[in-house]
């Protein structure tokens, strides 16, 4: 067996092969591009007359392309978390950092991690990551600029103290940019153009949301079913679980989004913790979806309730919840994505 890991970067790649015990066999710099793909596939073949398992460290804005490439040749390509391999690499005994060294790092990684999730090619949830990526980009730009405008207001007048919330009103924003365009000076000046600025991002944020809204609709309607998941958290984990059929069981789903509990004792009785590790965006979807659901009257309330009963504290009930939810959110993604029409599969 030979595993190939790639360092990925915006204008080259470097592979490095190692064998099944991680012995460093050979290495290639590549141009990230579709010629470098051809000339990467063409070192493999001929350079190893073997099983080939590519290891690429999980970063799709610079590793998307070359993914796309070894799937269409029919290789096996893996997806290396990126936390996984900074573990790998601080307990190498080769100092320091380079890009052949995050290439072993991550080819190395496969030996220590077997159960790495494959890479497929979905463009469903690669559209629904983009536009949710796109809707945090624009909410953290309207928090930047209603930040700056409070503070321009305050200094125009300190009594005048509008809340931030207000400013995402339409009818607060009308008032504010009336009374700023009665202020003199160049400050009020630059803060309504900083109030245009906040209307023209809500207005961008309505209408990625309505999109967001109609097509998970059509992509995820049994994951919308489920208490506490609206269209904003629907996408966000369509969106992270980058097809959910990469995931060998529901274990292997729940270890992705972090919500498995890991041992946590030492000479003294066994008990465990939250993990750090995994995806956090997964698991800030599953999180929001616990603390609906233990508001609600529906199956996740009773079950907190059930582990309150028995003695849990509020965190771990919740963690319990997650845990369980994980275990649903995979099993309708499933069939979700079993019914996806042809239409909207590229």
């Amino acid at each position: 067996m030979v595993i190939i890991g790639i360092d990925a970067h915006k204008r080259s790649h470097t592979l490095v092969a190692i064998d099944a015990v991680g012995l460093v066999l050979d290495s290639l710099v590549i141009d990230a591009g579709a010629n470098g793909h051809a000339e990467a596939l063409a070192w493999a073949r001929k350079r190893f007359r073997r099983k080939i398992t590519w290891a690429v460290e999980d970063s799709r804005s610079v590793s998307g392309n070359i993914e796309k490439a070894l799937l269409a040749a029919d290789q096996r390509v893996l997806r290396v978390p990126a936390g996984l391999v900074k573990r790998t690499r601080a307990v190498a005994r080769t100092p320091g950092k380079s890009d052949p060294i995050d290439a072993t790092a991550v080819a190395r990684t496969v030996l220590r991690e077997p159960d790495l999730p494959t890479a497929t090619v979905d463009g469903v949830s690669r559209d629904m990551k983009l536009l949710t990526d796109r809707r945090e980009d624009l909410v953290d730009q309207r928090q930047a600029t209603i930040n700056r405008l409070l503070w321009r207001i305050h200094e125009i007048d300190s009594d005048h103290d509008p809340q931030r919330r207000a400013l995402l009103s339409e009818k607060n924003r009308a008032s504010i940019g009336e009374w700023l365009h009665s202020q003199p000076g160049l400050v009020a000046e630059l803060a309504g153009a900083e109030l245009a600025d906040i209307s023209r991002l809500c207005t961008d944020i309505k209408t990625l949301e309505r999109r967001i809204a109609h097509d998970v609709a059509e992509i995820a309607p049994s994951l919308l079913e489920l208490p506490g998941c609206g269209p904003l958290g629907a996408a966000k984990i369509v969106g992270e679980a980058a097809g959910v059929g990469r995931f060998k069981s529901e274990a292997a789903f729940a270890r992705f989004a972090g919500v498995v509990p890991v041992p946590h004792w030492s000479a003294n009785t066994g008990t465990v913790r939250s993990t750090k590790t995994g995806n956090r965006r997964m698991n800030s979807a599953l999180h929001r979806i616990a603390l609906t659901q233990i508001r609600c009257d529906c199956e996740g309330q009773v079950y907190y309730r059930k582990r309150r009963d028995q003695g849990d504290p509020p965190l771990k009930a919740i963690r319990c919840l997650k845990r369980r939810l994980a275990r649903v959110v995979y099993q309708r993604l499933r069939t979700d994505e079993r019914n996806w029409p042809v239409s909207i599969v590229r």
